[in-house]
């Protein structure tokens, strides 16, 4: 998000994760699918590992090209990154990434990630969304990373079935004061990829892929320009804008090539691919998933969640 609206809802307590939005008119993803991992294409690897590793503060898990960085603290992988010759910077308004987000397991974590940013003296945005609060960061390819806290479900505000959603000053004083001082060592434990948000040619198209053929719920769609989407009540696992006049990058630059969509069993895989199949998206069977590229030529995995120690549980609000 990166624009500003005014909003006047007021908080509800007692809203239920499931007393807002709009769920698709057929398959609905599962309460529990979340995003895994992002693909990018980078110019220079080794520059963009060292950026990963000693500003965002991942570890490399499996390195080469690709090379595959995670959390600090577990192996989950989060970014992978790869290269070929002729590989240049980012297009600036292309179609595709807009950013992904890095999701860090509390308020605590982000105040010393904003202090660690301080301390270097990075360049980084900042915004106050309602529902979490947002550091913007740019890769050496400029291409849009942003590293956020979720604040507690119960104090999300709603005008009528719509989540409120908006771009506010981010007060970075206090929330540097949450990290109480203590260093930054990297992504804590429980760090996730919490969303993606990508640049479209059209929401009325992107409804139609991302809601009425993948599955996602609606929830929040009045917002200038954008439209976000979720499954199982999160305020987005994906955002939309028409922000960017594009086209879509061209083969030779810095991109997204592939997001992970992950979804709780291969029934769920299955029934996600018929849905896409039904509405005239063609997908195409892998060895763990289907892919199935937007109408923009963003790619997306969809696969089965893997049973191993780092996943998040299944009741985690940070799908």
């Amino acid at each position: 998000m990166a624009r500003k609206i005014h909003t006047h809802e007021i908080s509800d307590p007692d809203v239920s994760e499931r007393s807002y939005g709009i769920a698709p008119p057929a398959f609905r993803l599962p309460d529990t699918t979340r995003i895994g991992g992002v693909r990018l294409q980078v110019s220079d690897l080794v520059r963009s590992v060292a950026y990963y590793e000693q500003v965002i503060g991942l570890r490399v898990i499996s390195g080469g090209d690709p090379t595959t960085l995670g959390s600090s603290k577990d192996a989950r992988p989060l970014v992978t990154l790869q290269t070929s010759q002729g590989i240049t910077h980012a297009h600036r308004g292309a179609f595709g990434l807009y950013h992904f987000a890095i999701l860090l397991p509390d308020r605590a974590a982000l105040g010393r990630f904003a202090a660690h940013l301080t301390e270097n003296g990075v360049r980084v945005g900042a915004a106050d969304h309602l529902v979490s609060e947002s550091l913007y960061l740019w890769d050496p390819d400029g291409l849009g990373i942003e590293v956020y806290a979720d604040r507690p479900q119960n104090s999300w505000r709603r005008n009528g079935r719509e989540l409120a959603m908006t771009t506010e000053a981010l007060d970075i004083s206090n929330v540097i004061a949450a990290g109480r001082g203590i260093a930054w060592d990297g992504t804590p434990p429980g760090t996730t990829m919490g969303h993606v948000h990508l640049s479209v040619g059209s929401l009325e198209v992107a409804e139609d892929f991302y809601h009425r053929a993948l599955g996602f719920d609606k929830t929040v769609w009045s917002y200038p320009g954008a439209l976000f989407l979720a499954a199982g009540g999160y305020h987005h696992h994906l955002g939309t804008n028409i922000w960017s006049p594009g086209p879509s990058p061209s083969p030779d630059q810095a991109q997204l090539l592939e997001w992970e969509l992950v979804v709780p069993s291969q029934d769920d895989v299955v029934a996600a691919g018929r849905s896409l199949q039904a509405a005239g998206y063609a997908s195409e069977r892998t060895g763990d998933g289907v892919t199935v590229r937007d109408p923009w030529g963003t790619r997306i995995h969809i696969r089965k969640k893997p049973v191993l120690a780092y996943e998040s549980p299944p009741n985690s609000q940070s799908r």
